[in-house]
């Protein structure tokens, strides 16, 4: 289970004066910590894009695609690091996502995103997007609805927006999420939430009358998290990761890469700063703190290594490592037992093949 938030470095969002103390404070504890965890460009939807297709930023998603337009291909083929060559937003069915492989192994996944739909003069509940070369509306939030689109990475793939059907049953609004925590059965091998711009602290102050910022995306995290962690497929074998889309420079890691004669994946520099990120497991002893660099590419890796999938992009690329020993640092009953303690509960299962969990 991913959790995203927005724009903001780590020293601010886990700094000792952060105004994200169950963040920055509380959640550490309970799990790991990644400090030298980075974004790798700007602006958001190139990140988010990243973290399911292993793609690099181009010119297009560098502007979080205002406009909903096709991806125009350069190549017939993708190129030797599982890049798609050419500028747009909308990938080529070509272009594969972790969703698609999921479903290729016989696996769940949803995306959860919280207020698509909430008015529904902009955009359907379900796979929520304009029509393709519309201008994004969801650039005006309102009170009633703060849905980023470029905050959903899943609706900007035609492997998964082409089947309309399929796309409604797996992207749907956060709501439904409370529901599918209940049972194992019901909960997805695979979960992405996606908070609205007031709740992951995009916006400051909102249209709502909410601050926003950190202090929003952390009342956020107390209403979630607790929830998460005491499902019944985290509590079994669980992995809950938070993280934020970008942080505020260019700085890399892990021999980032972007585009062949493509921008910069940082617009102005080779990365989207270091952001850290925090995660929760029964395979993580609270209090786990890594030096190692990671980075979005690297959170795919592990992703898809948990599923028992191939690497797609750059998340393929070498040096990158995914998460390893450094991170998972507890045995199956050390980290129930402390998982079962876990912010007053437990995030969700993750699995190799059908026999597994979460």
């Amino acid at each position: 289970m991913v959790i995203v938030l927005e724009n903001e470095p780590y020293d601010v969002a886990f700094g000792e004066h952060s105004q994200a103390p169950y963040l920055a404070h509380r959640l550490p504890k309970l799990g790991a910590l990644l400090p030298q965890y980075y974004s790798i460009g700007h602006d958001s939807l190139g990140n988010y894009i990243a973290m399911i297709s292993g793609q690099a930023p181009n010119a297009a998603t560098q502007s979080d695609c205002k406009i909903y337009s096709d991806f125009r291909s350069t190549a017939p083929e993708l190129d030797g690091n599982g890049q798609v060559l050419g500028e747009g937003c909308i990938y080529p069915s070509k272009v594969k996502t972790l969703a698609d492989q999921l479903d290729v192994a016989g696996l769940s996944w949803k995306g959860y995103m919280e207020d698509m739909g909430a008015d529904p003069t902009r955009e359907s509940s379900t796979c929520g997007h304009v029509a393709i070369g519309a201008q994004d509306h969801a650039n005006d939030p309102s009170a009633k609805d703060q849905y980023a689109t470029w905050h959903n990475p899943f609706v900007y793939f035609h492997s998964i927006i082409d089947d309309p059907t399929r796309c409604a049953q797996r992207v749907v609004n956060l709501d439904q999420l409370a529901k599918d925590l209940q049972n194992v059965d019901t909960t997805p091998n695979f979960v992405f939430i996606t908070p609205n711009r007031c709740h992951d602290g995009h916006d400051a102050p909102c249209k709502s009358g909410e601050p926003g910022g950190l202090i929003s995306a952390d009342a956020f995290l107390r209403r979630w998290v607790p929830r998460i962690v005491a499902a019944p497929a985290f509590r079994r074998d669980g992995l809950l990761v938070i993280t934020f889309d970008e942080g505020t420079d260019a700085t890399a890691c892990c021999g980032e890469q972007g585009l062949p004669n493509g921008p910069p994946p940082g617009m102005y520099g080779a990365g989207g700063g270091r952001v850290g990120t925090v995660l929760l497991s029964p395979f993580i002893k609270p209090g786990t703190v890594s030096s190692m660099p990671y980075n979005h590419y690297s959170l795919l890796r592990t992703l898809e290594d948990i599923f028992g999938v191939p690497h797609l992009g750059y998340a393929a690329a070498s040096p990158l490592r995914a998460f390893g020993e450094d991170v998972f640092t507890a045995s199956r009953e050390t980290a129930h037992q402390s998982a079962s303690t876990a912010a007053g509960g437990r995030a969700v299962r993750t699995r190799r093949g059908s026999s597994g969990g979460q």
